[in-house]
């Protein structure tokens, strides 16, 4: 009982503190100065003052990183798969991999535009590529690490190379690819962000986040402009849960992180 009345307490004096801090903050701030700062209930009125046009931001922000997400995670897990059976495909592949993982997405929002045009399109594609390669990445190495005993006894039994991979190495890898996911649910969001940011489109009601980030920071808007950070968090937040929930729907039972957790 202790430690679940700690876990509930914890993070309202944590919270308490810091807004505490944040009011100290803005009160010494010079005149001047003060309007980089509103105060948290400057933001809180932002929040209910605006929130219908935060909201429908959100759920514009939330469907890209909703399809950008998806789409990386059944690309990601297929390209794993196949990479992960043929020595010859993960050596040809790799490498590049890991070079358009270094490649500075936000640097291809104009060419995505002129390609696929404003909006939603480019959104859910930069989302994609900033999602992707963490998943593909974990998933490769949770295939690649199966106990070799266990492959060993598969090829013993004369398992095909499919019974071995989905009885096998697909259950194995559940560990790695959750970890992938849990930081492409992270990105999945900032990722959709940056895209509306540098590549969005308030046609047909399609003004996502970092569109409103534009209008808000070009009028001075302060108290919107952190509402609206703070509607971004809601949502990353959304994405991070949604993803906790199904690794411990798929985990929770045979895991040891689980199993150790909930003694």
């Amino acid at each position: 009982m202790n430690a679940k009345i700690t876990c509930l307490v914890a993070p309202v004096v944590s919270a308490t503190t810091f807004i505490a801090f944040w009011y100290g903050v803005r009160g010494m701030m010079p005149a001047d100065k003060k309007f980089m700062l509103p105060l948290p209930h400057d933001v809180a009125t932002a929040l209910v003052e605006n929130h219908t046009v935060l909201l429908h931001a959100s759920l514009n922000i939330a469907l890209g990183a909703s399809i950008g997400l998806a789409t990386a995670t059944v690309l990601a897990v297929g390209l794993a798969i196949l990479m992960s059976t043929s020595g010859f495909i993960r050596t040809s592949l790799y490498p590049h991999l890991m070079m358009l993982q270094m490649m500075p997405v936000i640097a291809l929002a104009p060419i995505l535009v002129i390609w696929v045009g404003p909006g939603l399109p480019s959104v859910s594609i930069i989302t994609f590529l900033i999602c992707f390669f963490p998943l593909v990445v974990n998933t490769t190495q949770g295939l690649l690490s199966t106990d070799q005993k266990l492959v060993e006894m598969f090829d013993l039994y004369r398992a095909s190379r499919w019974q071995q991979i989905r009885r096998l190495r697909i259950p194995a890898a559940m560990p790695y690819f959750f970890t992938g996911l849990r930081i492409s649910g992270i990105l999945a969001s900032i990722g959709a962000i940056v895209g509306d940011f540098s590549a969005g489109s308030s046609a047909n009601d399609g003004a996502g986040l970092g569109f409103l980030i534009i209008i808000y920071g070009a009028q001075f808007k302060m108290a919107e402009l952190f509402a609206t950070v703070i509607s971004g968090c809601l949502v990353g937040f959304s994405f991070v849960l949604v993803v906790h929930r199904m690794s411990w729907f798929f985990l929770h039972q045979w895991h040891d992180s689980y199993e150790r957790s909930d003694r």
